[in-house]
């Protein structure tokens, strides 16, 4: 069951990081920054090609310094949810619970490959410019090889897709933000985002099932181990 549970996982893993990695390359050597293009011509659903330095769904962490903290951090996880992948598949945990931990490390890897090496392997990207104190774009369409824009742990993470499905503004009596627009789904994401935030989704919604499955195993053995011991106490008697 162990090597079942596990194999699975990482079998979740693998794909994830293909396809995160596929569509990002590819996004960022055929489309010049800011570049929006329509899904099967739809206006709700596009690819809006943008990088980020800090969190997922684009959300910023500080400084240079607060990217390097980021990054370090996501690495450390890592390592971290590689012992506890392995951990999770010896123990009694359910292979839906193991599918999404596999999400969520899938989604974690996947961008921090992007913050490690994508800085070396691009020519051109997001990158720190003391100058101006910030993070600068770039013109034209990045390209593979050469020397690269940015050190290790530097690199900018690719984001593409949006949903703008609904907007509006905000009632006039709305506190605060009365009158303001509004915009749902405003974030622009990747594939590891949506895998991270669907093991996470996921876990929240079914975390009674998959506690109940575990709980009734430990129980059906321990019921097991009773009889077994009852009976053993019989035919001593």
């Amino acid at each position: 069951m162990k090597a079942g549970k596990l194999s699975t996982a990482i079998g979740i893993i693998l794909l994830v990081l293909l396809v995160d990695q596929v569509v990002k390359i590819y996004i960022k050597t055929h489309y010049p920054i800011g570049e929006v293009t329509r899904i099967f011509g739809m206006n709700w659903a596009r690819l809006h090609f943008i990088e980020n330095s800090g969190m997922a769904w684009g959300w910023k962490f500080g400084n240079e310094a607060g990217k390097v903290t980021l990054t370090l951090f996501r690495l450390a996880a890592v390592v971290f949810g590689s012992f506890l992948l392995v951990r999770f598949a010896r123990e009694k945990y359910t292979r839906g619970f193991m599918v999404c931990v596999a999400l969520i490390y899938a989604g974690a890897l996947g961008n921090l490959i992007d913050s490690m090496f994508y800085g070396m392997l691009f020519d051109k990207g997001l990158h720190f410019d003391p100058a101006f104190g910030d993070y600068v774009g770039y013109d034209g369409i990045a390209k593979m090889g050469g020397k690269g824009y940015a050190s290790f742990l530097h690199g900018s993470v690719v984001d593409m897709l949006y949903f703008p499905m609904v907007k509006t503004h905000y009632p006039s009596w709305f506190p605060w933000v009365g009158g303001q627009p509004f915009e749902f789904f405003a974030p622009i994401f990747n594939i590891a985002d949506m895998a991270i935030s669907t093991g996470v989704i996921a876990l929240l919604v079914f975390q009674k099932k998959f506690y109940r499955k575990v709980t009734g195993a430990a129980d059906q053995l321990d019921s097991s181990g009773d009889a077994v011991a009852g009976s053993e106490t019989s035919s001593a008697e």
